[in-house]
């Protein structure tokens, strides 16, 4: 007699599983998040042998992107979406996730057939929403949660676009698991990303996302799909981020930017001139240039210096990578004579938008060193540049596009080739 499958212990959050129930999971720390899921039983089915194919012989079909009508979303995509291929797009709830694909939807319905699959609102909610929008006639719906029945009616159907939302919702009676576990979410992303590229439908699905950001399920469902898309931003303020975590047919760095209004999402062509105004004479204050993906930006970067009576001062960033700030106080203190070991930094990207690259480190050493002295930065000047930890300045990559993108909007790049001397080009001669 076969001897039955054991339970297994799988963790909502990051999906490590376990022969015995955890109160804290191992893989990502969280606590009480082991639920105890039946392995899904499979027939085993014997395979036949296919015969290899060299890649010479392999033939490609020429298959254009397709546009979404949402510039921003195009920009991220890299161009377009590509048919037949799976995105999954997360955000926290609220942000706007429902409301950019309706709309990318409603511009892709005049061309080619677009289906929307709901499973977290019915008709008549998503109706209200596409009113609102307005362009959203020519799209289908379907309020659906049964796998197979999502999978059956896209292999007969075969639209060309298919909105999931979201694929937490969808569960298989073959898993004896509750919607939305770790084990649901992983059988229906591996079969709709197979029914994807058997009958060519570009498919977005829509996912949660955790306490601390990511994606919710499994990671394997990052590696499943073509495109992992994050967009970011706080749902009590106008402007939204979307970034590519992950794309197979183009750039991880692009960035698009958007402002919610009462007709939905709208992209913002120039994001520079949003985020990259100072008021004149304000200490703490400076405009980093940097490069996301092709697109150079200008950013306001905030900072405060305050005397603190801690052993350990605190250097606190909002959209900035802790550890980086943490250098960039070490080398003005060390290389720039500023005296910042008994005091508080605190450093805030306006905008909510996150800096990950080094070509803002001048930008973010001016604003600390105008915030430390009292002293506003010179007014119509923009700063980039990476630090070292010698106190020298390195020119980051495309330093042309970057100058451009300042002279644009009337601004001029400080120029030095160390921290000091860009400090003393950068602030004003009014203040000690």
């Amino acid at each position: 007699m076969a001897k039955a499958a054991a339970l297994q212990h799988v963790c909502g959050e990051c999906g490590t599983s376990s022969g015995r129930w955890l109160g804290r999971c191992p893989g990502c720390g969280a606590f009480g998040t082991m639920v105890a899921e039946a392995p899904v039983p499979r027939a085993r089915a014997k395979g036949l042998a296919r015969p290899p194919l060299r890649l010479v012989d392999v033939l490609v079909e020429e298959a254009g992107r397709i546009s979404t009508g949402v510039p921003e979303l195009d920009r991220v995509l890299g161009g377009g979406l590509v048919p037949a291929s799976l995105v999954l797009v997360g955000g926290e709830p609220g942000v706007g996730k429902s409301t950019l694909l309706l709309t990318a939807l409603g511009a892709m319905s005049g061309q080619r057939r677009a289906l929307l699959i709901t499973g977290e609102e019915s008709g008549a909610q998503v109706k209200l929403r596409a009113a609102r929008l307005g362009g959203c006639d020519d799209v289908e719906i379907l309020a659906e949660t049964e796998l197979d029945t999502v999978c059956e009616t896209l292999e007969r159907e075969r639209p060309a676009v298919c909105v999931i939302d979201s694929v937490q919702t969808l569960w298989s009676a073959e898993v004896g698991s509750a919607p939305g576990s770790v084990s649901q979410v992983r059988e229906a992303a591996a079969r709709l990303l197979r029914v994807a590229k058997e009958a060519g439908v570009a498919t977005f699905l829509v996912g949660h996302v955790t306490k601390d950001g990511s994606v919710a399920g499994p990671r394997v469902l990052e590696h499943l799909v073509d495109c992992v898309l994050q967009f970011e931003g706080d749902r009590f303020h106008a402007h939204r981020v979307l970034r590519a975590v992950k794309n197979r047919f183009g750039s991880t760095n692009e960035l698009g930017v958007f402002e919610m209004t009462g007709a939905g999402l709208v992209g913002v062509p120039d994001p520079s001139e949003l985020f990259g105004r100072t008021p004149a004479g304000e200490v703490g204050s400076a405009v980093a240039c940097t490069l996301e993906g092709t697109r150079p930006l200008l950013l306001e970067i905030q900072a405060l210096v305050a005397p603190t009576d801690l052993a350990m001062p605190r250097r606190v960033g909002t959209g900035v990578d802790p550890k980086r700030l943490a250098m960039i106080v070490a080398v003005l203190a060390r290389h720039a004579g500023l005296a910042l070991g008994g005091a508080d930094v605190f450093v805030n990207v306006a905008g909510g938008v996150r800096i990950d690259e080094p070509g803002a480190d001048l930008g973010i050493a001016l604003a600390i060193a105008s915030a430390a002295k009292g002293v506003p930065v010179r007014e119509g000047t923009a700063a980039f540049g990476e630090i070292g930890l010698t106190g020298r300045l390195r020119t980051p990559a495309q330093r042309d596009r970057r100058v451009d993108e300042c002279r644009k909007l009337g601004l001029e790049p400080v120029v030095g080739e160390t921290l000091r001397e860009a400090l003393g080009a950068a602030l004003s001669e009014s203040a000690d």
